[in-house]
């Protein structure tokens, strides 16, 4: 039988993978423009790659937030390590947003960038990727741990 303790962080885990779904789901939108397919695809092909760019950000974000609840988490998490847990989430996460555009504006050539995007160097990664991954998990879990942790204050 689960704990109370342990629902209580199961709880903090869906619900940050919930709020970084909705939150990434409007990214996901408004950086549609920094990529070619906002001048190339159809409305479906847009909101298909949307939709299907925010179920990833939610498997990447929630696995990254579990990976790192593992590594660092402990006993008192939420409430103690909460930014050590935080930190190693969002570095997980920004790791595989740099290998993952990487792949696929490179040799996979699944997607582009448009002429709107400003790449950083020398990593060649757009910059709302980057900055999706260091603004909203730290949002959700933000949001996921109110009142559970002294985050923030």
């Amino acid at each position: 039988m689960v704990d109370r303790e342990w629902r209580a962080r199961l709880g903090v885990l869906a619900r940050h993978v919930a709020i970084l779904a909705m939150l990434s789901l409007v990214w996901e939108f408004a950086q549609m423009p920094f990529y070619t397919l906002w001048q190339t695809g159809t409305a479906r092909e847009i909101v298909y790659a949307a939709l299907h760019c925010t179920v990833g950000d939610a498997m990447i974000g929630g696995a990254s937030l579990l990976v790192a609840l593992l590594i660092f988490g402990g006993a008192g998490w939420p409430r103690e390590r909460w930014g050590t847990v935080l930190a190693a989430a969002v570095a997980m996460g920004l790791g595989y947003t740099v290998f993952s555009e990487w792949l696929n504006v490179g040799p996979r050539a699944v997607w582009a960038y448009s002429d709107l995007m400003p790449v950083v160097p020398p990593l060649g990664t757009g910059l709302t990727p980057l900055l999706q991954w260091l603004i909203l998990p730290p949002v959700a879990y933000r949001l996921a741990t109110r009142g559970r942790t002294h985050f923030g204050s």
